[in-house]
């Protein structure tokens, strides 16, 4: 129903999102997750046809979010993370205003917002000025714009942020009720949220995509983290998920530097069973000659896979840096030594 195709967005010289590539099918729930400033909110005004990719395209049902924008935004509902509610408007004056800019027959108007305000539980505060209603309520009501025109597909950008955990409960019980008739795109940054929700959860770091699972593979899977010394090839290492390997181990993923052993790295093994293979996995390594600074079983969940992901983000992040001093310092150095020859030459 969406997809993604090699996308990217450029600020300036800034790169908010990097070639990212998905699709989602009609009736999921996906979570957008990922750190602030991963690039949720860009993927999410890119979808609406707010902003348009620097690179790649985007369709939705076939269509072009940019080239046939106004025909994609019918099929849309969305609330940015700050919806804009209009504080002075009683609710019912907001959600009329609303839906006569979504250009909904005023012969149809009245039915159209009962079913939003009847979905979104507003029928007691038609009457209320908006800025007099709790944060959890005008939540609610910028979901019930959202939705007014019954889109096939909504995205909701942060719907719980800033509420009490009473609130967060009652918009999670929302958004499952709207899931039923639309597929939902949700961005958030807690963990629990898309534990809570989702059936499928993106994972963003630094604008690239770093993981695009169902939930049930994040809460189901097994790693062992292992540390040994950086001298040992990436293809010795997978040799541990081969034949003659370790039974159980399935693949290997290089995470990279150990930010706390010089001269080790770490890699992360999926293992399948009942029991991880730790011991084995020493054995291996032991036998070809391998010493350890760790090798330990990993928590299963969401949880885990992210805070891997971003300790890989940093370390490669430190890497890069590194790398840019190390070559600002050879630049450095050969200009002072042209220079010197030049001073020194006849």
């Amino acid at each position: 129903m969406i997809t993604l195709e090699n996308v990217s967005k450029m600020y300036g010289d800034i790169p908010a999102v990097t070639n990212v590539s998905f699709a989602i099918p009609k009736g999921e729930i996906v979570g957008l997750l990922g750190h602030n400033g991963a690039g949720k909110t860009t993927i999410m005004k890119m979808l609406t046809g707010y902003l348009e990719p620097t690179e790649g395209t985007i369709r939705l049902k076939d269509m072009d979010v940019i080239a046939e924008r106004i025909a994609v935004q019918r099929l849309i509902g969305y609330m940015p993370e700050n919806a804009p509610l209009y504080r002075e408007m009683t609710v019912q004056d907001y959600l009329v205003m609303m839906a006569r800019l979504r250009g909904i027959a005023e012969d149809a108007l009245g039915e159209a917002i009962a079913a939003a305000v009847k979905a979104t539980g507003l029928e007691d505060w038609m009457s209320r000025p908006i800025g007099t209603l709790s944060k959890g309520y005008r939540q609610r009501v910028g979901i019930c714009q959202a939705i007014l025109h019954k889109p096939e597909v909504l995205i909701l950008d942060e719907p719980t942020n800033g509420l009490d955990p009473e609130q967060i409960v009652e918009i999670r019980h929302l958004i499952r009720a709207l899931a039923k008739t639309s597929t939902v795109i949700l961005s958030t940054h807690i963990l629990s949220e898309i534990e809570a929700v989702c059936d499928r959860v993106i994972i963003m770091v630094t604008g690239a995509l770093a993981e695009d699972a169902a939930l049930n593979d994040f809460l189901l899977s097994n790693q062992i983290i292992i540390s040994i010394p950086a001298s040992v090839s990436l293809s010795a290492v997978e040799a541990l998920a081969g034949d003659g390997g370790v039974d159980g181990v399935t693949s290997v993923e290089s995470l990279g530097a150990d930010p706390v052993r010089g001269n080790y790295a770490r890699y992360a093994l999926t293992w399948r069973g009942d029991v991880p293979p730790v011991p084995e996995v020493l054995a291996h390594g032991t036998a070809q000659g391998w010493t350890f600074g760790m090798a330990a079983d990993m928590p299963k969940g969401l949880e885990s896979a992210f805070s891997r992901l971003m300790n890989a983000s940093r370390d490669d992040s430190a890497t890069a840096q590194a790398a840019d001093t190390a070559h600002a310092a050879d630049t450095a150095h050969a200009q002072d030594t042209a220079t010197a020859a030049e001073e020194d030459a006849p």
